[in-house]
């Protein structure tokens, strides 16, 4: 059975919008290693879904991969709604723009890569 790495994510936002930051922990056997970034003008939920990116970006080759998000934002989005809003030509159930699709595009390509699965902790 091939090793999982284990990606752990998490976002935050001072005011919604303004700053924020994400961060990364990657963990593939005893091998860890941390990732962070920040914005000057965000939302929590962009921070959240950049999180999972980089994460994804981070791995070098096909990988079977747990990621950890304490945002239901992120996991139900990619899990359950992705489908419906590329359906819609990225419209929501009430017909207006996705938020953020620019980075759901992104977080579907990388999960093409990965056989990836989604775990909400709280």
């Amino acid at each position: 059975m091939p090793t999982i790495v284990e990606i752990y994510t998490d976002g935050a936002c001072k005011g919604n919008p303004g700053p924020g930051g994400w961060g990364v922990l990657l963990r593939y056997g005893e091998v860890e290693k941390e990732l962070s970034g920040y914005e000057y003008d965000t939302t929590n939920n962009r921070m959240e879904l950049l999180a999972a990116i980089k994460g994804l970006e981070a791995l070098k080759r096909h990988s079977v991969v747990h990621v950890h998000t304490d945002s239901t934002y992120v996991k139900d989005g990619i899990t359950k709604w992705i489908h419906a809003w590329k359906k819609k030509g990225w419209k929501t159930s009430q017909r207006k723009p996705v938020k953020n699709a620019d980075l759901w595009e992104i977080l579907e390509g990388l999960t093409h890569a990965h056989k990836v699965s989604w775990f909400w902790v709280k």
